[in-house]
């Protein structure tokens, strides 16, 4: 598959420890070597910016989805390629993963964590069908996956859900993780896995 645009989810805390902001910035660097367009949700703090400008440094077009109030409280990236500004954080979600190859997350808070599992519960019933790449730097994401298996073993989830997410330990492998992902099936097929 060609890969040309993908959406990140990444923290914004301007606290976070030197391995993901290094994390962040690998990661648009590589997408912008390999003319991978970004869209993340615009903010100019955190590893978030990082992500952004390093791939702005290395020629990548950065696009960035944003709230009319998060604008307000100048927390936009003002050097993006486009900057679209939404109404609230539910058209945001809905407008970062349009027409996008793959989505991605690296470690971040509360609002990563509700945009990687709603992206999953989208892939869950259809209405997502592309590669979901989770990069585990510092193995950050060992108790979700551990949780995800829990979810497994109660039958919360069928076994054949853990191919909606492939798990990569630094970004150097999103790119082969993405093209060699399990292909999801259609809405219908979905939802017949699900009972």
């Amino acid at each position: 598959m060609k890969i040309e645009k993908v959406c990140v989810y990444l923290a914004s805390s301007n606290k976070s420890r030197p391995e993901y902001i290094e994390a962040a910035r690998q990661l648009g660097t590589i997408l912008a070597k390999n003319k991978i367009d970004i869209v993340y949700g615009g903010s100019s703090i955190g590893c978030m910016r990082h992500l952004a400008d390093a791939a702005l440094e290395n020629g990548g077009r950065v696009i960035g989805v944003m709230p009319q109030f998060l604008c307000d409280l100048e927390l936009d990236h003002q050097g993006l390629s486009e900057m679209i500004i939404v109404d609230d954080m539910h058209e945001r979600k809905k407008k970062m993963v349009e027409n996008v190859d793959a989505v991605i997350s690296l470690p971040g808070g509360t609002g990563t964590l509700e945009e990687l599992l709603e992206a999953i519960t989208w892939k869950r019933l259809g209405i997502l069908i592309q590669p979901i790449i989770l990069i585990n730097t510092n193995k950050f994401f060992n108790p979700l996956l551990l949780l995800f298996e829990q979810m497994i073993e109660n039958n919360f989830l069928d076994p054949r859900h853990r191919s909606m997410w492939t798990v990569v330990e630094s970004p150097d492998n999103v790119i082969g993780a993405i093209e060699s992902a399990p292909v999801w099936s259609p809405r219908a097929k979905s939802f017949a896995a699900i009972r």
